[in-house]
């Protein structure tokens, strides 16, 4: 039996977040606010001795998780990228503004105007498929595309640690509390990560379980 912990942080504030825009695939760079995010996750996680890192392929979760590790004690730890930890790909969407790309995709299924008045009442893969149905090229990920590649990355993990291990990953916010609605149904997620927050997950063989989400405001050990 092999137990290990993953430690899933949400890259630092971006120029996107800051302009609340749609953010994917698309990438944009890490705000002063970000850098400082991902400076903090760093002194949080300081203690925590990793003996893996990884990110997603943005720039944003790459240089937030080489912030993380530099801070990090853990002797010659260094960033590998796994595509499988992107954020969720929301194709046409790509870029525009997030408060009006959610009224649009959500009103064919919903009567809420918000993504977060949407996750009260319906699980977060409902809006996967709305965004994917709602595109006119068809490209966004629905939630089988989304997961076939998650569950890539989550197998990646397991076939890549040993027993104790404790890894660093990452991610983005859709992706975290997408994982978390899965694998922790009765937490909210109503409410996106915080940029820098930390979410620790265990994983014993292939079980996945959640220690806790979003948190932004304790040291870790």
């Amino acid at each position: 039996m092999k137990t290990f912990e993953v430690y899933f942080v949400c890259h630092g504030q971006t120029f996107f977040n800051r302009y609340n825009r749609m953010q994917g695939w698309s990438d944009s760079p890490l705000t002063k606010k970000g850098w400082h995010d991902a400076e903090v996750a760093g002194q949080r996680l300081a203690n925590v001795p990793f003996t893996a890192a990884y990110s997603s392929d943005t720039t944003r979760a790459f240089n937030t998780a080489n912030t993380i590790v530099h801070s990090n004690k853990s002797p010659g730890l260094t960033v590998k990228q796994l595509a499988e930890f992107r954020e969720e790909f929301y194709g046409y969407f790509e870029g525009a503004d997030s408060a009006q790309t959610w009224f649009q995709v959500l009103q064919p299924i919903s009567s809420v105007r918000t993504f977060h008045e949407f996750l009260i009442d319906h699980d977060i893969s409902e809006s996967k498929n709305a965004v994917k149905a709602a595109d006119p090229f068809h490209e966004a990920e629905d939630h089988q595309d989304f997961w076939q590649r998650l569950d890539k990355g989550f197998n990646y993990l397991i076939d890549h640690s040993q027993d104790r291990d404790k890894i660093l990953v990452v991610s983005h916010g859709t992706t975290i509390r997408s994982i978390v609605g899965r694998y922790a149904p009765d937490m909210d997620i109503t409410t996106s990560p915080s940029n820098g927050s930390v979410t620790k997950l265990t994983i014993q063989d292939s079980q996945i379980s959640v220690n806790y989400f979003n948190q932004i405001d304790k040291l870790i050990n």
